[in-house]
C-alpha cells in the first residue's frame, strides 16, 4: 500500500497495470477460497447426513429427532466455516484479525447491548433442543402461525405454513408452543339430526360404522365412540363421535367418519320416506 501512496504523488508515474494485476489477483483468491468453502460445506453436509442416517438405522430414536439434530449440526458447521472464510478473506486484504479481536474488548460493552437479542435466541434455542419441545417434522402452532417445522436452529425456527409460506421465527419470540405431533390425537365429528329422524336406528347404524372402522383402520387407537346428544335445538339436535388416532391422522379419520355416517343417514332417510309414501 505504501508503494501506491508514494506513486500517487506523481500521477504520471502511477502504475495502473500493476494495480489492476494486484486487484485481479486478490479477487481470484477470494473466488478460489469461496469455491473451496462451498465444496467443503457440501461434502461435510453429505457426511453429516450419512452419519445420522446410520445412527437412525442403529438406534431406536425417532426420525424427527434425528432430523432435528442433523439440522442443528449442519447449522453449527456452517457458522464455523463462514467464520473461517471471513477471516481468510480479511487476511487477503492485510486486515489483522488478531488486532480486531484485541480491540473487541474495548467495544465489547457496546456490542453486548446490541447482541442481547442474539444471545437470547441462542439460549432459548438451546433449551428448546434440550427439552425436546420441537423436532423437525412436528406439526405446531406458535402464536398465529400453524405449520410443519422444517429447521430447528440455535437462532431461528423455520415453520412451513399449510399454504406453502415459510416462516422464520426468532427463538426469543417463542412464548407458547402447541405441538400437535406428540402422542395420540382426538378426532371429533358432530352430526346434526332432525327431530323427525329415527334416532335409535341411526345410533345403531353409527355404532356399526364405528366398530367397522376400528377394525379396518390402523390409524384409530381408541374408539370411535358415540358420546350421545350434545346440543338440542328447536327442530334438531347434535350427537358427537370421538376417537383417538395416530399422530397427524385425526383429520383423515374425521373425513372418513363424516362420509360414511352421511351416506348411512341419507339411506335411512330415503327408506323412511319410501315407507311413508306407501
Amino acid at each position: 500500500m505504501s508503494y501506491y501512496l508514494s506513486a500517487a504523488i506523481n500521477w504520471a508515474e502511477f502504475q495502473w497495470e500493476q494495480l489492476l494485476f494486484d486487484i485481479g489477483g486478490v479477487l481470484l483468491k477470494v473466488l478460489f477460497f469461496y469455491l473451496v468453502y462451498k465444496l467443503i460445506k457440501i461434502f461435510t453436509n453429505k457426511v453429516v447426513e450419512t452419519i445420522f442416517s446410520r445412527l437412525q438405522a442403529k438406534s431406536n430414536g425417532t426420525e424427527n429427532r434425528t432430523k432435528t439434530l442433523e439440522s442443528l449440526t449442519k447449522n453449527i458447521i456452517s457458522y464455523i466455516y463462514s467464520f473461517i472464510l471471513i477471516v481468510t478473506i480479511l487476511e487477503l486484504f492485510d486486515i489483522r484479525v488478531t488486532a480486531i479481536l484485541a480491540g473487541a474488548g474495548i467495544v465489547g460493552l457496546a456490542v453486548g447491548f446490541g447482541a442481547q437479542g442474539l444471545v437470547s435466541d441462542v439460549v432459548t434455542g438451546f433449551f428448546i433442543l434440550l427439552e425436546r419441545q420441537i423436532d423437525v417434522g412436528d406439526e405446531v402452532t406458535i402464536g398465529v402461525i400453524k405449520g410443519t417445522v422444517e429447521v430447528v436452529g440455535l437462532k431461528t425456527l423455520q415453520v412451513r405454513d399449510y399454504d406453502g409460506s415459510l416462516h422464520f421465527i426468532p427463538n426469543r419470540q417463542i412464548a407458547t408452543v402447541s405441538n400437535h405431533s406428540r402422542g395420540t390425537m382426538r378426532a371429533m365429528v358432530e352430526i346434526k339430526l332432525s327431530k323427525d329422524d329415527n334416532f335409535e336406528l341411526i345410533t345403531l347404524v353409527i355404532q356399526d360404522i364405528c366398530k367397522k372402522m376400528a377394525e379396518e383402520n390402523e390409524d384409530i387407537v381408541l374408539g370411535p365412540d358415540i358420546l350421545g346428544i350434545q346440543e338440542i335445538g328447536v327442530s334438531d339436535f347434535t350427537i358427537r363421535i370421538v376417537a383417538r388416532t395416530a399422530n397427524g391422522q385425526q383429520a383423515y379419520v374425521e373425513r372418513v367418519l363424516r362420509q360414511q355416517i352421511k351416506l348411512a343417514i341419507d339411506e335411512i332417510r330415503h327408506q323412511e320416506e319410501a315407507r311413508a309414501a306407501e
